[in-house]
């Protein structure tokens, strides 16, 4: 966790021998401003957004070193010939003057460092650049939320239907259905009356609970087709415990419970409008199928997925 303070230390302590090492040889820069002149020293003219890119600096910084180095007279302006509304960066020759004077600092630094080096178990530049490639593949915020969603998901436990769980089955689906569409009679006829229209019909309700209480809940409905034995439907989580896997954990409850049931295609009913839970049955595996006659007039999309 303290690795950020310890990069900026690190970075402090060379940058003020940075500072150091420019007086030792009376040149009259600072340190921040190397990383652009180094790059503009091996060009012709370069524009603000391709030497922040060289170096990997944001633009707005390098923009205020180019005013600092302007000011200071190392470098100058000019139009960019191919694109008159913007200017290119280039050295002046107070800058190339000073660059040259910089050749002997520049070889003794790169002993120094190459000293350093040899003396160091662990290459820090392979170090740096594992980290860099890694961070961006998938950044530390993303890393430490899927450890969160992780954690939290341990905290979940999925479990058969009990008769005191039938109003959090309704009131969980009720609080979806009516945030984006309507209830409907179809809908009633299970919510009201699970044990009747789902597991007597030799069907199965899941729930999700966290420290006891039902935060999650998915059915699958016993399905009069040749195609298909179950459908995967009335899928709803509480909106205060989304984004922590939730409905991923229930979701791949229910297909593990429709494969021990002996089924080999599961089916589904949604609207695309409800992005997140599209995006779900996609990473469960179900892929979207012709039209069908559905008793659900918000109805759009219906989907399949085959048990392996």
């Amino acid at each position: 966790m303290a690795v950020g303070s310890r990069l900026r230390l690190l970075t402090d302590t060379i940058t003020e021998d940075a500072a150091r090492i420019y007086q030792l040889y009376s040149i009259n820069i600072q340190p921040k401003w190397f990383p652009v002149l180094y790059v503009l020293s091996n060009s012709d003219a370069m524009t603000i957004t391709e030497i922040a890119k060289e170096i990997s600096h944001s633009h707005p910084s390098v923009s205020k070193i180019i005013n600092e180095l302007m000011q200071s007279g190392y470098v100058k302006e000019k139009e960019d010939k191919r694109d008159g509304r913007r200017n290119r960066v280039q050295l002046s020759a107070k800058g190339k003057e000073m660059m040259k004077k910089m050749e002997q600092p520049y070889m003794d630094v790169s002993k120094a460092i190459e000293d350093l080096s040899a003396q160091t178990r662990n290459d820090l530049w392979k170090a740096i650049e594992e980290w860099e490639y890694l961070l961006e593949q998938k950044s530390l915020f993303a890393r430490v939320r899927e450890q969160k969603k992780k954690r939290e998901s341990d905290d979940i436990r999925i479990v058969d239907y009990l008769p005191k769980y039938k109003k959090a089955f309704k009131e969980l689906n009720a609080e979806w259905i009516n945030a984006f569409f309507k209830m409907e009679e179809t809908d009633l006829k299970a919510l009201d009356n699970p044990k009747g229209y789902i597991l007597d019909k030799g069907g199965y309700i899941l729930f999700a609970l966290y420290n006891d209480v039902p935060v999650g809940v998915c059915a699958l409905i016993k399905m009069k087709d040749t195609e298909y034995s179950f459908e995967m439907a009335k899928m709803a989580v509480s909106p205060a415990m989304q984004g922590k896997g939730i409905g991923e954990l229930l979701g791949k409850a229910v297909i593990e419970k429709a494969k021990k049931a002996g089924a080999s295609k599961l089916y589904l009913e949604s609207n695309t409008v409800l992005k997140p839970a599209i995006t779900l049955y996609e990473k469960l595996g179900f892929k979207k199928v012709a039209a069908r006659p559905t008793p659900y007039a918000r109805s759009n999309i219906q989907m399949e997925l085959t048990i392996k």
